[in-house]
């Protein structure tokens, strides 16, 4: 059969794109903004097509001659995401049924419409509303609540608040109903479900153990050996839980607002459907899932990660862009005498755990500052400490371009006046750095100018620490 997955390259996407490719029975095509987010491993094993769901050209050429189409699409970090994501489903849903799709799988989140419903997860509520409003198609609408595995946005919160907090202070709504659930069970739920033979709409709620959010930060604790003291304050904020969130957290202050605002309301499970069409999935415990995603991220297994489509978009191609920048700051030296390998494998290990060499404290203040005023910050760290990927978050960058043995291109995604690239580039005998910077009016030029002296020594440090560390 002819499956289309769209969200591909988000937190869910990746994962089931994998186990999608394993079934010799599927026959899979992508719906992808930019084909260059998909690793040549992977095109030489799909179709690529090029577009979105707002635009309807692109979206009725992905979804031709498909059977089965998963919808795995948010726009939670565009302005007006709600209204983006009703225009969105709809015309998704449109396209598959004129078409001739059969069925539409789609993955949203567990809750109920009450005066307490936070506006993302109304949003959800009401994509699914849209997916599955007509009787000429399947959809099949898993609802999940907080997923639990490694990069999860979730699981990324409670991990960092348990490991770096002995004692926490936390809002009221910490005493709130949540059913989790490990991010493995979800993808057996999604993959099932192509081979479901109900024929009429369904809503599947997922979900293992009922706990409350203080639950879990304590079993979390648990589960990492740690004992943690939690207490609940009355006078917390939405406001100021964010930006505690923001600060603590990897996740920026957008994220975290919209968390919290849906910590409010319960998400629990509605029906008994998992159970009745799903017999053969038994959702692993929570303290199980949470000891799953820790070995993940310390055996460096973590295929997806929240940040993986979060943050300022950049264009496909940055050529004339960066051809255009106002300022350049470009270091050079010679590696004749060096494996151009081990050249490559040392740049692309900057940041993360490692680091930004001997001025590391300079990257983490701009790195505070930038949470501060509601930036992403440093806390984001790596993916994988040794590869990058197209798409991949690198503490406060985005990976554009990556060519193995030859270039790595970072888009800044720090709070700046202006837009930023930093460039490694492998050039014969030379080892190219490059600081791109295209600013935003005068402030944007003052920021330079002040940022001189710094960058002197930061740039000079980095590109001869790369050089002594290959």
């Amino acid at each position: 059969m002819k499956v289309l997955l769209t969200g591909s390259t988000g937190y869910i996407g990746r994962r089931l794109k994998h186990r999608l490719i394993q079934d010799e029975n599927i026959d899979l095509r992508l719906l992808v903004r930019d084909k260059k987010s998909i690793s040549s491993k992977i095109i030489e094993k799909v179709e690529v097509f090029e577009g979105d769901t707002f635009h309807k050209e692109s979206l009725e050429k992905a979804l031709k001659d498909v059977d089965i189409a998963f919808y795995l699409i948010h726009s939670l970090n565009r302005k007006d995401y709600k209204n983006l994501d009703k225009i969105s489903a709809q015309n998704f849903l449109d396209m598959a049924i004129s078409s001739g799709v059969k069925k539409v799988i789609y993955l949203g989140g567990l809750g109920v419409k009450n005066e307490h419903t936070s506006e993302h997860l109304l949003s959800r509520l009401e994509t699914g509303e849209i997916l599955s409003s007509s009787d000429k198609i399947q959809t099949i609408w898993i609802r999940a609540g907080v997923i639990i595995g490694s990069g999860s946005t979730s699981f990324e919160i409670i991990r960092n608040l348990t490991e770096k907090l002995p004692i926490m202070t936390t809002p009221k709504w910490v005493n709130t109903k949540a059913q989790p659930i490990a991010v493995d069970d979800v993808l057996s739920y999604l993959y099932s479900s192509i081979y479901l033979e109900e024929k009429k709409n369904l809503i599947v709620d997922i979900g293992a153990e009922q706990l409350t959010y203080k639950q879990m930060m304590e079993k979390t604790a648990l589960a990492l050996g740690l004992k943690r003291y939690i207490i609940p304050l009355p006078f917390l904020s939405i406001r100021l839980s964010s930006y505690w969130l923001n600060l603590f957290t990897p996740v920026p202050y957008g994220v975290a607002k919209a968390l919290i605002e849906g910590l409010k309301s319960e998400v629990v499970i509605q029906n008994e459907n998992a159970k009745k069409y799903f017999p053969h999935i038994k959702p692993m415990s929570y303290i199980d899932a949470v000891k799953k995603a820790v070995k993940e991220i310390q055996n460096n297994q973590v295929i997806s990660r929240w940040s993986d489509r979060y943050g300022k978009a950049w264009d496909k191609d940055h050529t004339k862009e960066i051809a255009d920048a106002v300022f350049v700051d470009r270091r050079v030296e010679d590696i004749s005498q060096y494996s151009q390998e081990n050249i490559y494998k040392s740049f692309i290990s900057v940041g993360g755990d490692f680091g930004w060499f001997d001025y590391d404290f300079l990257w983490k203040i701009r790195g505070v500052i930038d949470k501060i005023i509601g930036g992403v910050g440093l806390k984001r760290g790596r993916r994988d400490q040794f590869n990058l990927r197209v798409g991949d978050s690198l503490d406060f960058w985005k990976v554009i371009d990556v060519q193995e043995n030859k270039r790595l291109l970072l888009f800044a995604q720090m709070k700046l006046p202006g837009t930023a690239w930093l460039e490694f580039k492998i050039d014969g005998d030379k080892l190219i750095q490059s600081a791109y910077f295209y600013p935003k009016g005068v402030w944007g030029r003052l920021y330079w100018y002040i940022l001189i002296p710094v960058h002197y020594f930061v740039f000079n440090n980095m590109i001869r620490s790369i050089i002594k560390k290959a």
